[in-house]
């Protein structure tokens, strides 16, 4: 379920989500097990893959941000963001130490975007389709606005790509995680009501060697 970019209209998904959907870019890991940053390899169809992942969230014509501590990738989104559709502004967040992994991530993305629908997803998915976040989104609309609605390969849940409400309850509940010394992204998960949406697994492949 998508638009068709031939008629004009806006998806049949975006007046149902009920909170402003936000897409957000993962980008800020070591890339130990890749041996070199991942967000700066080069990608089949032209760019890095931090270019690619930003030109296919453009794609949704939603506000992207990107949350990364290294310098280069602000620097490269930046520059990208001039060449974009203007209904996809970027904005370019430092994330400030302590670097603790996806959750903490998630939640200083939920304190800066407060009351929005974040569609959280990981540079390092170089196969990521438009179809795939389409089909995420689409579930989204037909479910409950306080369910998160994550993706599954078939085997096992992808819960870096997934569709993350930044209601109050579930920004003070991530926080209160937070508080505790929470820090695996699959714990807190287990403590909330989500939806597992399948897509295809070669969409939504996470690829950490070379």
């Amino acid at each position: 379920m998508g638009r068709d970019p031939t008629d004009g209209r806006r998806p049949a998904w975006q007046p149902l989500l009920q909170l402003p959907l936000r897409a957000c870019l993962l980008s800020g890991g070591e890339s130990r097990r890749m041996g070199r940053d991942k967000a700066l390899l080069p990608h089949r169809a032209g760019g890095t893959w931090l270019e690619r992942s930003l030109r296919l969230l453009a794609q949704l014509e939603t506000p992207i941000t990107l949350l990364s501590r290294h310098p280069a990738h602000l620097e490269l989104a930046e520059e990208l963001a001039l060449a974009l559709a203007p209904g996809s502004p970027v904005t370019a967040l430092a994330e400030p130490p302590p670097w603790e992994g996806p959750l903490l991530a998630l939640h200083r993305l939920m304190q800066q975007h407060p009351d929005e629908r974040l569609l959280l997803c990981p540079v390092d998915m170089p196969d990521l389709t438009l179809a795939a976040m389409q089909t995420l989104l689409a579930s989204a609309a037909t479910g409950s606005p306080t369910r998160l609605h994550l993706a599954h390969d078939g085997e096992r849940l992808q819960p870096l790509l997934g569709l993350y409400p930044s209601s109050a309850p579930t920004r003070a509940h991530l926080a209160a995680a937070v508080e505790r010394g929470e820090r695996r992204l699959q714990g807190w998960l287990a403590t909330l009501p989500c939806q597992a949406v399948p897509l295809d697994p070669r969409a939504i492949r996470n690829v950490n060697r070379p």
